[in-house]
Formats: structure tokens, C-alpha cells, sequence
């Protein structure tokens, strides 16, 4: 299809307060059947709300959102400001403005942004009002004529005026937090080279890539906010004056004039968390290249604010993340996300997990303990109460956390994202969504009732306007007599039909749960094959999250072969009670999804098309490609040469002679997490057994197809189509 067919979208954000309540109600089934289904252009339209922060004095928020910009190949970020006077307005428009965080006096947003520097030629020929959601042709990703693609901090004052940098160096921004007294803001980036380094890296290495020497140390920075702003809008651009350089020029560094160095470090300085008094502040490292090869590179911090050497409190196997000082200051909080490992033993998969930390002696005290599902996400308000998101079967809800107790809030049925508490006032700002409502952003101007909040945001109309699936949460039991819980998406106006043509469609993870929220992407499609004609089925099969640490636990040392039993136990039970086709069956998934696809098309010929991505073929070299080798060496009992056997029996590639199905295979060419290598070795398998396949292959892409917008809209074309070509509805 050529872009010119595609509608463009226009970005249409509603200060109107609707409730809750009306904005969740469910059409009927007449309703839904007397409205087309939505198209694939319409579906891959989507916005996406990428952020939202309320301000310290719950008065305002900012949201950012996500879109495709056809025209470019590219993704669009811009950012709104919403308050309860004027509503919602475009605060930025460069199309590349994300992660926008208040100053503490709520007068200022900083954010990212890899605009063009004003004062530059680019800025004087760029149109920065441009209409980005008419895909007018000006709209392009500003700077992408400029050399300069650096992602610098950037300051726009709300009460209006154009957003400023706040240096002109080329220092890419690895994360940034203001200081509690909004004077100061902390940044990392990676330590430039001199321009003496610089010239001698092109003339040693021209082209060539050094694997890990090319890895550079982070630094952490302080910049004053006034003195700052003052600097970059008195000095010419750095570039400004290259003639007259001398031999001590070209042996320093550049780095903002205003700067102070507090420390550097050999990790990246992934988040920073400024103390409430001031005095210090704690960091979080992660790998500099970002291949996630060790658990050790993500480790707690602490160092003064005034610099000096940081002082590494953590020394474990779990994936910290999310670095949150309690107001009183006595606590540092962060989360162990599923499957992100263990604070006091060997690596492990387990569900999400919330700490805190005695910054004194480093001592961690786990929290919410008693909650049998998985902790994501937390927050303060501003009464010192804590919050929590919690996935527990196929909902994801706000809970209130008292040591290791957890009380549920009230709330409306779906999934609850994206918290954000106001310091004053009790406010609260989420995010909201479920299968058949898009995610929108609601205020609630009581914390502990979610229930009552408002919409601040009418995003993706088209959907309510299209025919939606039904569903229902489905239970079955696998062969060791073990529940195991999905869901089922029927098409509209067909929940009583039976006998349909099913997609078993896999989610990836495996950490992870399909459930009761809202998804409209190349990756998540469940419900437009749904609006299609089919019944798809999503299992959350043991390993996935949401169902406790044991269930979890139970997908090593067999990491295809136990759920794919639970995936098609479910099948059959689907098959059996008559809601299924079992001539007219099919399966799906990408990344992990891709494994069990790959896998279960071994294990049985029943399904008649096969779509899959991202998904390894085997373990040994995938070990190797895969970034996350640790994760791969719990799963199957050891690095390869120590558990050679289950290697070889948990992988596709050596029951490659059993297969049957017409096979469509997806792959990233840059992907490090699954190697694009596996996608290839699985081609090459059905090339020799003669089995019908196809392989599509996305330049620059890495594991997620992040790249470009036309890929993913490739992607999904062409697995629809297969899927109708070979199982008709």
C-alpha cells in the first residue's frame, strides 16, 4: 500500500471531564455488529501516551504521546501540558521532545530532546509550529539535515516562552532529576573524547568497530539552572569558532562551562535520585553498551551532592530500577520487576518485587510480601501513604502497601498505569485502559479512590466508532492437573458462536500476562484478528507473571516444553467444549512468543499457519548471541557446555523433521536480545524440508521495531494475510 493511503493522525486531546464510569461503559452487541471493524491502517494509527507527571501542586500535568509519522519513516514525541483552567495544549512540537519532569516549584518542565539548537541555520530553516498530525511534509524529525543528533536537557517555562537549552555541548543525556530545591539539575553522559582522541580513533580504526574498547565511562554532572540558561543563550555555538584551535584546546574536553563533575563511572548512570535534605544522592548503573550480559551491572549508588567517590551499596543478581527517596528521607525505595532476578540469592525468575533500603548500613526490607502477585510500580503521596501496581491474574491494580500488607483500592475493572502523585493536595495521575478502551489519562482528586477519576484525554476515537471484540477470561487445567488462566477474544457480535477458527496467539516474556488492557500495535494485535474473524486465544502458560512465584518458577529447567503442554492443553480443552475449529486452528507469537510458536509447530501438525518472530530455534548459539545470557542459563541449568542436554531437548531445531505448517518468520536485523541469526537458521530448516514459509527481514530494526512505523505495518499486513491464506474464515 502506498503512504498516500494511509489517513494521518490527528492528535485530538480533550480537556473534557467525563467519569470513569461512562467512559468504560460497554456497547452492546447490536451496537457492535451495526459498526464496520476497524482497518489495519485505522489500527496502526494508534497515539500512544508515552508519559504523564502531574505537577507538585496537582494543578497541571504533563503527557507525553507517541505516533507514526508515515511521511518520515519515523515516530513523533511531543508533549502537552493540561490545566484545570485551559485544558490541554501542545507544550512542544519539534516531534522528538520526551521525558519531561517538573522543577519542584512546578514553574518549569526539563525534558530530552535532540532538537536543533537555536541560533543554528537548521533552526532558521525549520518550521518548529509545523502541523505534525497533518503529516505535513516541514514535519520532520528536527535536526535531520543537522550532523547533530545529540539528546541534550532542555527547559520551557509554563507560564510561556520558547524552551531553552540548557548547554550547547555534545553530551548525550543517559538520565537527568532536579534538585530538591529546583537550583540545580544532575545529569549523566557518556565522557566526550578530546578532539585530539577523536581524530586519532578515525585515523587508527576508520570503520572498525571495537566490540567493548569502544565503551566509555559515564559521568555525573551538576549544572546550575540559572547560570545555565544565562550561558547558552549569551555564547555562539560550539561550532561557531573552529579556526585558532592550539595543542591545549584539542587535548581538553568539552564540557558546559557551568558544569561540575561529581563523579564518573565505568557503568552508565541510568537514574539518579537526589536525597529530600539535599546532601546526597543515589544512582543506579546499568551496562553501557545496554547488552544486559550481567545482573551486576545494575547496582545502587550512593555519593554527596557536592561530589566525591560513589559508594556502591548493592552487591546482588537482581535488575534494580526505579530509585524513590520516601519524603522523610529515612528510605531509599526501588523494584525488582518479574523476572528481573533476586536482591538475596542466586538469579532467579520471580515475580515483581517492592524494597527499601537503610542508606546507613544498605539493609533492604522487602515490602508487600504478602501479595501473591507481581509489584511494578510504586509511589508516594502526600500524606507518606505508598502505593503500588500490582498484576494479579489479568488485571493490573493500584494497592496500598503497609509493610508486607496490601489492600486493594477501588477501582474500575481493566489496568491501571503509569502512577503519579502530587507532593500537595492528595491528587493522583494514572493511566487507564482495557481490552476494548484505549489507555487515557485520568486525575483523581483522591488518591486512594482511583474510582472517581476523570479523563483528561480522549485519545484514538476510531475505536469506538469500529466494532469491538468481546471477551472473557478462559481456565483450563494442564496434564500435571495445574490452572492455568487465558483469555479469549471473540469477534464481534460472535461470543455464543462456536466452532470458529482460532489464532492461539502467545505473548512474549515470558514474563509477562495477557489480560484485561488495551493493545493496538504491531506486537499486540490480539484485537484486530479478533475484529477479523477470529477467536484468538492468549494463554498466560506457566512462566508467566501475575500468578505467583511458584507458578513462575515452574517453566526452568524446561523452557519449551512445560507451557507449551499448558498451551496446548488449552487448546484442546477450546477444541473439546466446541469453541474451537480443530481444522482450522493457527498460532502466533514474537520473541518469546516466537520460541513457543517455533517449538509447539514441532510438537503438533494441528495447527494449519504459523506466524512467528524474533524467536530462537535453539539454545547454544543463541547463548551466545543473546544478550542475556544469564537469564538463558537459569532457564536451562548452566551455561551450554554445562547442561548440554537440556540445551539439545528444549529446541525446535532438532525436531525440525515434524514439521508440517506454512510458516511466516519476522526478524529485526540488529536485534541483540534474539539474534537475527535464528530467524535465518529457521528459514533455512523449512527451505530444506520443503515447507512452505516466507521471511521478512527489517533493516536497522532491534528487538522491537522501533525504527520506522512502516515495518511493523509490513509485518502485520503480511501475517494477516497469511493466516487468511491458509485457514479461511
Amino acid at each position: 500500500m502506498k503512504p498516500s493511503a494511509i489517513r494521518f493522525p490527528l492528535i485530538t486531546l480533550s480537556a473534557l471531564a467525563f467519569s470513569a464510569a461512562c467512559i468504560l461503559s460497554a456497547p452492546g452487541v447490536a451496537a457492535q455488529t451495526s459498526k464496520p471493524p476497524i482497518t489495519l491502517d485505522e489500527f496502526l494509527n494508534t497515539t500512544e501516551i508515552a508519559g504523564a507527571r502531574i505537577s507538585p501542586d496537582g494543578s497541571a500535568a504533563v503527557i507525553g504521546t507517541e505516533y507514526p509519522d508515515w511521511k518520515a519513516s519515523t515516530y513523533r514525541h511531543t508533549l502537552w501540558l493540561w490545566t484545570a483552567k485551559d485544558g490541554l495544549r501542545a507544550l512542544t512540537q519539534s516531534g522528538s521532545d520526551e521525558d519531561a519532569q517538573w522543577s519542584p516549584d512546578g514553574k518549569w518542565i526539563a525534558f530530552l530532546s535532540d532538537r536543533t539548537l537555536p541560533g543554528s541555520d537548521e533552526s532558521n530553516a525549520k518550521d518548529d509550529s509545523a502541523d505534525f498530525s497533518s503529516g505535513d511534509a516541514k514535519a520532520h524529525r528536527a535536526g535531520d539535515s543537522d550532523d547533530d543528533k545529540t539528546t541534550r536537557l532542555w527547559l520551557i517555562p509554563i507560564s510561556g516562552g520558547e524552551a531553552q537549552p540548557l548547554y550547547r555541548e555534545k553530551l548525550d543525556v543517559h538520565s537527568f532529576a532536579w534538585s530538591p530545591d529546583g537550583k540545580t539539575i544532575f545529569f549523566s553522559a557518556a565522557k566526550p573524547l578530546t578532539h585530539a582522541q577523536e581524530e586519532a580513533q578515525k585515523d587508527d580504526w576508520k570503520d572498525v568497530i571495537r566490540w567493548r574498547e569502544r565503551e566509555r565511562e559515564d559521568l555525573l554532572l551538576a549544572l546550575p539552572v540559572a547560570a545555565s540558561l544565562a550561558n547558552t543563550a549569551a555564547r555562539p555555538l560550539p561550532h561557531a569558532a573552529k579556526e585558532g584551535k592550539n595543542k591545549a584546546d584539542e587535548a581538553k574536553i568539552t564540557l558546559p562551562t557551568t558544569a561540575q563533575t561529581l563523579t564518573s563511572s565505568k557503568l552508565e548512570i541510568a537514574e539518579i535520585a537526589p536525597a529530600p535534605d539535599g546532601k546526597s544522592l543515589a544512582f543506579l548503573t546499568n551496562s553501557i553498551s545496554h547488552r544486559m550480559e550481567n545482573p551486576a551491572d545494575s547496582e545502587i549508588f550512593f555519593i554527596p551532592t557536592g561530589g566525591g567517590e560513589a559508594r556502591q551499596i548493592t552487591h546482588n543478581q537482581a535488575l534494580e530500577a526505579s530509585l524513590h527517596w520516601s519524603p522523610d528521607g529515612h528510605w531509599l525505595h526501588f523494584v525488582v520487576r518479574a523476572a528481573g532476578g533476586s536482591v538475596d540469592s542466586k538469579y532467579q525468575d520471580v515475580q515483581g518485587r517492592l524494597f527499601r533500603m537503610n542508606p546507613t548500613d544498605g539493609k533492604v526490607e522487602r515490602l508487600g510480601s504478602e501479595f501473591t502477585g507481581s509489584l511494578e510500580e510504586f509511589e508516594f503521596l502526600s500524606n507518606g501513604d505508598l502505593i503500588a501496581l500490582g498484576l494479579k491474574g489479568t488485571e493490573q491494580r493500584i494497592y496500598r502497601i503497609e509493610g508486607a500488607k496490601v489492600s486493594k483500592l477501588p477501582g474500575e475493572a481493566g489496568s491501571y498505569a503509569g502512577i503519579s502523585a502530587a507532593k500537595s493536595g492528595g491528587s493522583l495521575l494514572v493511566r487507564f485502559s482495557s481490552i476494548n478502551h484505549p489507555a487515557q489519562v485520568y486525575l483523581a482528586a483522591d488518591a486512594l479512590h482511583p474510582d472517581r477519576a476523570t479523563a483528561l484525554t480522549q485519545l484514538n476515537p476510531i475505536f469506538a466508532e469500529r466494532a469491538q471484540p468481546e471477551w472473557q477470561p478462559y481456565s483450563w487445567k494442564s496434564p500435571d492437573g495445574t490452572t492455568v488462566e487465558g483469555v479469549l477474544l471473540f469477534p464481534p457480535g460472535q461470543k455464543d458462536a462456536r466452532h470458529l477458527r482460532m489464532l492461539t496467539f502467545i505473548h512474549g516474556g515470558p514474563a509477562d500476562a495477557d489480560g484485561n488492557r488495551f493493545g493496538a500495535d504491531w506486537y499486540d494485535w490480539a484485537t484486530l484478528a479478533a475484529s477479523h474473524g477470529w477467536l484468538v486465544f492468549r494463554p498466560n502458560y506457566r512462566g508467566s507473571s501475575g500468578y505467583g512465584d511458584d507458578f513462575m518458577l515452574q517453566i526452568a529447567p524446561h523452557l519449551v516444553s512445560k507451557p507449551g503442554e499448558d498451551i496446548l492443553a488449552g487448546v484442546d480443552a477450546l477444541v473439546k467444549e466446541g469453541y474451537a475449529d480443530p481444522d482450522k486452528l493457527a498460532i502466533g507469537g514474537y520473541s518469546y512468543g516466537g520460541y513457543m510458536t517455533n517449538w509447539l509447530i514441532t510438537e503438533t501438525t494441528r495447527f494449519k499457519a504459523a506466524v512467528t518472530g524474533a524467536g530462537a530455534v535453539e539454545h547454544a548459539a543463541n547463548w551466545g548471541n543473546d544478550d542475556t545470557t544469564w537469564d538463558d542459563s537459569w532457564y536451562l541449568n548452566g551455561r551450554p557446555w554445562e547442561s548440554p542436554e537440556l540445551y539439545q531437548s528444549e529446541a525446535a531445531l532438532f525436531r525440525m523433521n515434524r514439521v508440517k505448517t506454512p510458516t511466516h518468520i519476522v526478524q529485526g536485523n540488529s536485534d541483540v536480545r534474539v539474534s537475527y541469526l535464528e530467524g535465518v537458521t529457521l528459514e533455512r530448516a523449512l527451505q530444506q524440508l520443503g515447507i512452505e514459509h516466507s521471511f521478512l527481514v527489517f533493516p536497522e530494526e532491534g528487538h522491537s521495531l522501533a525504527h520506522n512505523p512502516w515495518h511493523g505495518y509490513i509485518k502485520l499486513r503480511e501475517e494477516l494475510k497469511w493466516l487468511d491464506k491458509y485457514v479461511s474464515k
